[in-house]
């Protein structure tokens, strides 16, 4: 159940007029950004400087422009999501607009991917640096955790695969649980990235319609679809990580929307029990903590802080029973951040990528990601609660780069803050949507057909 606010965009101060201008002017001024900084990453590449981004100088790719009959369909799908996914968002039941959002996203970003081929979806996790790879040397699961940080360094005597070694063993225990069960190889994989980008989309409107009302989240939902973030949805295991996070912070923000109680607590703790599970699989996600504290604080004032505590505080136990289960099985969360760490700045993709170029770099793959829409939407915002969540997910995206350990690849890195990051486009002036959702969808489809991204 939602909190009932006079304003849909959970007003907290009176409203003020969005100038016509400042979206286009912040979109300007980002597409500058992005110009320069790829200007510069090209000269730093003529001088000899390894960037280890195939060749781009932003984005992670070949410039290698590719349109043949299969580039029409995105092209039909796009444009058809532009005219017609406005008007679904706003009149479809709210119970059909959460699944049918998930499978607009779903589909948007497989109709992409199949441009480049067939076999384009397996493609990215056909490597040998990524999880799959090392699916085949886990024997049982506590052998597994007692043993996974002896495998992270690079000079171990049998190190695990490049993505592997750098997250927790909850990333590569989810393919290793997909083999399981009896659904073995590439297809599944990427079916389980691709499903779990797509469930992001419906986890980020409930938890809009959570904090502001329905009609926000309405307006959110064409952007949610058809942001060029699609574009890593298919496939990459980012993806998965950014719809088990958006889940745990939708039943977080369902708990504190709810009068104090029992089916409030039960919502807290299974969203903390989620969030948990969220940090074993990439430790860059325990910043997205600040997304999660934001959707309860707006509550404070309906709550009180005993009611923020209390939800907080039972989610918190959540989020240990998940410490405990993995150290119980050997694993211990801190000494796998430390060696996860070691293992990235030994890699030449740490030592050969100058930080004072990706620190900003990364900042314009993130642009890319998010869109003309999103950014056009944060020069859009109010001092609204609503505000805060996209506000949240960029202090997390800062303290990932300021950090040092994220150099180049961000396009794909930050997926799990992008899909929060997009919740701004609510704010988008009503005359303006449609274009913006069309300059979406135009750099979505130039990025596919220009570049020849790894994910």
């Amino acid at each position: 159940m939602s909190t009932a606010v006079s304003d849909p965009l959970g007003q907290v101060s009176p409203r003020r007029r969005t100038r016509w201008w400042a979206p286009f002017l912040a979109v300007l001024l980002a597409v500058g950004f992005v110009l320069v900084m790829g200007r510069i990453g090209r000269h730093l590449t003529l001088d000899g400087v390894v960037l280890h981004l195939q060749g781009g100088w932003v984005l992670r790719g070949q410039f290698d422009v590719v349109w043949t009959p299969r580039v029409w369909l995105p092209v039909v799908v796009g444009l058809a999501g532009v005219l017609l996914g406005p008007t679904l968002a706003a009149r479809l039941p709210w119970r059909a607009l959460l699944p049918l959002s998930a499978l607009a996203a779903a589909g948007w970003a497989v109709v992409l991917a199949r441009t480049s081929g067939e076999d384009r979806l397996r493609e990215p996790l056909d490597s040998v640096y990524e999880y799959p790879h090392d699916v085949p040397r886990v024997g049982s699961i506590g052998s597994f955790l007692s043993g996974f940080v002896d495998s992270v360094p690079a000079d171990s005597a049998d190190p695990w695969t490049t993505h592997v070694s750098g997250h927790p063993p909850g990333a590569l225990l989810a393919f290793v649980l997909l083999d399981r069960v009896g659904l073995p190889g590439l297809g599944w994989a990427a079916a389980l990235c691709i499903a779990g980008g797509a469930l992001a989309v419906p986890a980020v409107l409930v938890t809009v319609r959570a904090v502001a009302g329905e009609e926000p989240a309405r307006l959110a939902a064409p952007f949610l679809v058809l942001a060029p973030v699609a574009l890593w949805v298919a496939t990459s295991a980012d993806a998965l990580f950014a719809g088990v996070a958006a889940v745990g912070v939708a039943l977080l923000a369902t708990a504190a929307a709810r009068a104090p109680g029992r089916g409030a607590d039960v919502r807290a703790a299974a969203g903390g029990l989620v969030l948990g599970l969220t940090l074993f699989l990439s430790f860059g996600l325990a910043v997205l903590g600040l997304v999660a504290l934001a959707v309860v604080l707006v509550h404070r004032g309906r709550l009180g802080w005993a009611g923020v505590a209390r939800v907080l505080g039972v989610a918190a136990a959540g989020v240990l029973v998940v410490f405990v289960a993995f150290a119980v099985g050997g694993y211990w969360w801190v000494e796998g951040f430390t060696a996860a760490g070691a293992r990235v700045r030994s890699g030449p993709s740490y030592a050969d990528r100058p930080f004072g170029f990706f620190v900003f770099a990364n900042l314009a793959a993130a642009a890319l990601a998010v869109g003309p829409a999103a950014v056009a939407g944060l020069a859009c915002l109010r001092r609204t609660r609503l505000a805060l969540l996209p506000l949240a997910a960029l202090a997390g995206v800062l303290v990932s780069d300021l950090s040092g350990l994220v150099r180049g690849e961000t396009e794909r890195i930050w997926v799990p803050f992008y899909v929060w990051v997009l919740v701004a486009t609510a704010f988008l002036p009503r005359r303006q949507r449609h274009l913006w959702l069309l300059l979406s969808v135009v750099l979505t489809i130039g990025i596919e057909v220009v570049v020849r991204t790894e994910w």
